[in-house]
């Protein structure tokens, strides 16, 4: 993709090849993330209805409306107003809120580190429990141990993140949980984090197994086990690392999606993250608000993306050495 933007390196300059595959893999981030902000912009103008009319309400004058105007660059030739937006984002500027008159930059800062505790107490658990448990699975292939998990994990991967939360706020209740919803200490997390970490814990124990037997059946496993290593040292040192790319590629995938905002997982616990920030700019239409968390969930989701393409090539060699052989932009 974009290999015409990107010339090979001069085989004068002694860079190594790990630092070689990160430049080229940033440096296509570049088109996208152009390509974001671009969309985003282009956002604020097919929305219906005036901007300006929804920041100021039902009561108004020709002249406060024309002071807006000015204000926020709307009478200036669309090409200039993007390039006001662009010198914005270059400061860290995303606009001002229409509802609270806040700077929508200081109202996702206020909401990321709440998102941030949700997503990375989700992810733990997925990955002890997903990986774990489909390495388990693995190991004692069709026994009841196997189809057991499996089965729940089916159940997980199928159940709607709001009735996994609904029935454990229900059972948490009912044997007198007090950490029900809301944000603070550390209990409060445990209930979104296992509501948020359900679906992907079920979809990783899933793909894990499956990839784990594929292992399990090569030459070399074999191998290791006929010069009498334990199941324990065959498992975790030759076999679960090459079952991580897939692995990894989920991770980093649900990873971004959980800090992009978990909308029925922080609306149903009352947790103040950027979900619930961009549901209620959306049912007040505050297009600022809404532009800006888009354009942030989206520069995650490439960033998470980007860090996943990076484990790739640290984890299996090969794969930055394909990708080199086909030129910076392979």
């Amino acid at each position: 993709m974009f290999n015409f933007l990107l010339p090979p390196f001069p085989s004068d300059i002694n860079i190594p090849p790990v630092l070689q595959y990160i430049i080229k893999r940033f440096a296509q981030l570049v088109p996208v993330i152009l390509g974001i902000i671009l969309l985003t912009f282009i956002l604020m103008y097919i929305v219906p209805g005036d901007p300006v009319l929804s920041m100021v309400g039902e009561r108004y004058d020709e002249e406060t409306l024309e002071r807006l105007r000015e204000q926020f660059h709307l009478n200036d030739p669309l090409w200039k107003q993007f390039g006001h937006y662009l010198w914005d984002l270059v400061h860290g500027n995303l606009g001002v809120s229409f509802i609270s008159q806040k700077s929508v930059t200081g109202m996702i800062m206020e909401r990321f580190p709440a998102t941030m505790l949700l997503a990375v107490g989700a992810m733990t658990i997925s990955i002890l429990l997903g990986i774990s448990v489909g390495v388990i699975s693995a190991i004692k292939p069709h026994s009841w141990l196997d189809r057991t998990t499996m089965g729940i994990a089916l159940l997980g991967v199928s159940a709607p993140v709001f009735w996994v939360g609904l029935l454990l706020i229900i059972g948490a209740r009912a044997v007198g949980w007090p950490y029900l919803t809301g944000y603070g200490c550390l209990p409060y997390l445990i209930l979104p984090a296992i509501t948020l970490g359900t679906r992907s814990a079920a979809f990783l124990a899933r793909v894990t197994r499956a990839n784990m037997l594929e292992v399990l059946s090569q030459d070399y496993v074999r191998t290791a086990k006929a010069k009498g290593l334990s199941n324990f040292i065959v498992v975790t040192k030759h076999a679960l690392k090459n079952t991580l790319i897939p692995v990894i590629t989920i991770i980093g995938v649900d990873f971004g999606s959980y800090l992009s905002g978990a909308v029925l997982t922080e609306s149903i616990f009352n947790w103040p993250g950027i979900g619930r920030l961009a549901l209620n700019a959306i049912l007040k239409r505050d297009f600022p608000v809404i532009q800006g968390v888009v354009l942030v969930t989206a520069l995650i989701f490439v960033t998470a993306n980007f860090v996943v393409d990076i484990l790739y090539g640290v984890i299996d060699p090969r794969i930055r050495v394909q990708k080199d052989s086909k030129g910076f932009g392979g």
